[in-house]
């Protein structure tokens, strides 16, 4: 019998994206996560080495998703862009979660800084390429812009009790209602005069 290691790969990530999320890297187990994933520990070990690897690994996955996901080019609306990573963050809150988690355990370098880097460094070039065309605001500089729009389209899964108390339940309505100013805002943000 031929094992199933992608198979098994992705069950063991799908269920350290639940544990990671819910207790961070450092209270999650590597038995919690095996158990829901139906396989040994030992294979865990096997595929991901530690516990450290395996949530840079969960990280890794995640971005990779949430990048192919949200993908921008350098002539595309930015509150479209922003949009659709609002989107994303609402439809798979552990995201945020583990970002958090992530900027709360390392005190350096994050796993895959430099890859991440990279990605971070392209969406910043859309914007300068907009800048350069006039077709977006040079009031902020270009990395500053790419992080404050970012940060509007994830702050409303980051918060989710401050967005509550402010602007009511997150059902389809208030949704649809968080997402127009998420765009908006983005598209205001980045509006050349």
């Amino acid at each position: 019998m031929a094992w199933d290691v992608e198979g098994t790969k992705r069950k063991i990530l799908e269920a350290a994206v639940a544990e990671f999320a819910q207790f961070g890297p450092d209270a999650a187990t590597v038995e919690r996560i095996a158990k829901s994933a139906g396989v040994n520990k030992e294979r865990i070990y096997n595929y991901f080495g530690d516990k450290r690897n395996l949530f840079a690994a969960v990280l890794r996955s995640e971005l990779a998703k949430v990048a192919l996901a949200a993908q921008s080019s350098a002539d595309e609306d930015i509150g479209d862009y922003a949009g659709r990573a609002f989107d994303y963050h609402c439809e798979h809150p552990e995201l945020s979660r583990l970002l958090r988690w992530e900027g709360l355990i390392f005190t350096g370098d994050v796993p895959d800084e430099a890859l991440r880097r990279e990605y971070y460094g392209a969406k910043t070039t859309f914007v300068e390429d907009g800048q350069r065309r006039g077709a977006i605001t040079t009031a902020f500089d270009a990395d500053h812009l790419t992080f404050l729009v970012l940060a509007l389209a994830g702050c409303w899964s980051n918060m989710p009790q401050i967005a509550r108390m402010l602007t009511g339940d997150d059902d389809d309505k208030d949704r649809e209602r968080r997402r127009a100013s998420v765009v908006e805002a983005a598209r205001r943000l980045a509006k050349a005069p």
